[in-house]
């Protein structure tokens, strides 16, 4: 676990205060990430990864290495409030595996975007 002998003292108390086991269950969801997918990334086991979901009763040594790995793929967190998504260079500068920015378009615009191509008439005189 080299990324924790990297980070400060006062970094790690920041996280232990405001990383949360509800937090660690969101990100997995935001990342499509399965409980043993996240433990293999953050190297801690599946069953020490399930207790601190389930309970929060862990080594602070468990609940850094998760929270670092989820903060490497971008997520941050505040107490009180869900993950979210920080401005992390790795994220932004990664391809996407599927283009998610025409999939929400498309979600977006439905018909519209066919209309708009169109050369047919449309019923709401696009």
């Amino acid at each position: 676990m080299s990324s924790l002998a990297m980070r400060s003292f006062v970094d790690q108390q920041i996280v232990l205060h405001q990383f949360t086991a509800k937090h660690s269950v969101q990100a997995r969801a935001m990342l499509g990430w399965s409980r043993e997918e996240l433990a293999r990334q953050a190297g801690v086991t599946v069953e020490a990864l399930q207790q601190f979901e389930s309970h929060g009763d862990v080594g602070d040594e468990t609940q850094l290495a998760v929270a670092f790995r989820l903060e490497a793929e971008g997520l941050v967190f505040f107490p009180g409030f869900a993950p979210g998504w920080g401005m992390s260079v790795r994220r932004f500068d990664t391809q996407p595996t599927e283009p998610a920015a025409q999939t929400i378009m498309s979600r977006l615009l439905g018909s519209t975007a066919a209309s708009i191509d169109s050369s047919t008439p449309q019923p709401n005189g696009a």
